[in-house]
């Protein structure tokens, strides 16, 4: 078997032109299959990360997953908001331990403008319930202190002491600035790989006086109330767009969210987050399934070359293979070696490309997650990767089959005298 081994790995080494490209586009194929699958899977564990600890999230009558999408990764709009007083009581329960608002709505070139409370900083957790850190200033304590998240620092450029500019929805309109209430930017959040990077963070009481002088989105004509005029107004927060909330027991969470489903203030639901982003990989999982499926096309097409280049060349090798029949090599002998050859090829194109992905994902994992939000992770292989590196491998062995079994049926006549 090792004289086989070696044979093979002669014969191809011979053809190594040709066969190099079929180790290429092999190689491509497997940086494609893990490639999709790293991000299949960290693109999951960030989604999953994005918020942790907290055990039920409140906000007006919506669909589950609509309420996730906008409360937590800012995506969408809320439909209604819900009063503060409701927020309050809730906060009151006897079974709640921490209550943190947010309100939603502004914008700051593209990033979502969060309007909260201290609490924040203090109680929301990430990933393996981390809390939040600061990696530069403080957190905001006047009026129109702001503090960014990294990603917003890093893009736009701004550092401690920048004043900025928000704007009412996506602002997308230069009249949608609140131009005359200027923020101070006081602190900038360490990265978290979370949508918390891509927020702009005030207090509650500054997101109430950004809109003292507009009435329904529309800014009121003739009426500008300037950051000093605001901050003599009474800023306490008329409604709010969500509620995060932390119990003093796991145990309590299907009670709570009993209470907040027949609230008799105003119609409210809570989530599970942990529920409801399960519910939401149910709808994605299409366009992951269909990901999959293009990654697996591009393998067996890999795959079909190496047997159109496998049986191309034989009939340039019948000498060569009538060769070693003459010289006492048997049929099945032929077969292990085209076997043999195939296999040596498509172990090259998989560990080329598992080494090309371990690459990229060390040296452009930054760029990912500074450009899509998504941090990639370097380590050994999962099992899912193992088995479908095994499952190209197999695929190249049984692939090379068909031109050893064209080989097995050559004979010994045909091989010395080639037609012309």
């Amino acid at each position: 078997m090792k004289a086989m081994l070696s044979l093979a790995a002669r014969s191809a080494w011979n053809r190594r032109f040709v066969l190099s490209l079929i180790v290429l586009s092999i190689a491509l194929s497997t940086f494609l299959l893990l490639g999709i699958e790293r991000i299949r899977n960290d693109v999951r564990e960030n989604f999953s990360q994005s918020i942790s600890g907290t055990d039920l999230i409140v906000g007006a009558r919506t669909g589950p997953v609509q309420l996730l999408l906008y409360s937590v990764f800012r995506i969408g709009s809320a439909t209604n908001n819900m009063r503060w007083s409701s927020a309050q009581a809730l906060a009151g329960h006897k079974a709640v331990a921490w209550m943190v608002p947010i309100s939603l709505g502004d914008s700051h070139r593209g990033f979502a403008v969060v309007g909260t409370t201290t609490g924040y900083f203090e109680h929301f957790r990430h990933g393996d319930q981390q809390p939040l850190q600061l990696w530069q200033g403080r957190r905001f304590e006047a009026l129109f202190d702001t503090v960014l998240g990294a990603e917003v620092a890093e893009r736009l450029g701004y550092k401690l002491g920048d004043r900025i500019v928000l704007s009412h929805g996506d602002g997308a309109l230069a009249g949608n600035d609140h131009a005359n209430k200027p923020f101070t930017v006081v602190g900038v959040l360490a990265r978290t790989g979370t949508p918390v990077d891509r927020s702009v963070h005030i207090s509650l009481q500054a997101m109430e006086a950004l809109h003292l002088d507009w009435v329904a989105g529309v800014p009121l004509p003739g009426l500008s109330v300037t950051a000093e005029q605001a901050a003599q107004q009474n800023l306490t927060p008329r409604t709010v767009t969500a509620v995060l909330l932390g119990l003093k027991g796991r145990a309590a969470v299907f009670a709570v969210q009993r209470h907040v489903a027949s609230f008799e203030a105003e119609p409210l639901m809570a989530i599970l987050p942990g529920v409801v982003l399960d519910e939401l990989w149910t709808v994605v999982g299409a366009g992951e399934r269909g990901l999959q499926a293009i990654s697996a096309l591009v393998a067996l097409v890999s795959l079909g070359g190496l047997v159109a280049v496998i049986l191309a060349g034989l009939d340039e090798r019948r000498r060569e293979l009538a060769i070693l029949r003459a010289a006492g090599a048997g049929p099945r002998q032929m077969l292990l070696l085209l076997a043999a050859e195939g296999a040596l090829v498509t172990l090259c194109g998989v560990v080329l490309g598992a080494l090309a992905h371990a690459a990229a994902v060390a040296l452009a994992g930054g760029w990912f997650e500074a450009r899509f939000g998504i941090a990639l992770h370097l380590g050994m292989p999962g099992s899912t990767e193992w088995a479908l590196m095994g499952a190209v491998l197999a695929g190249g062995w049984l692939a090379s089959l068909v031109p050893g079994w064209r080989a097995y049926r050559l004979s010994l006549a045909d091989g010395l005298s080639p037609r012309i």
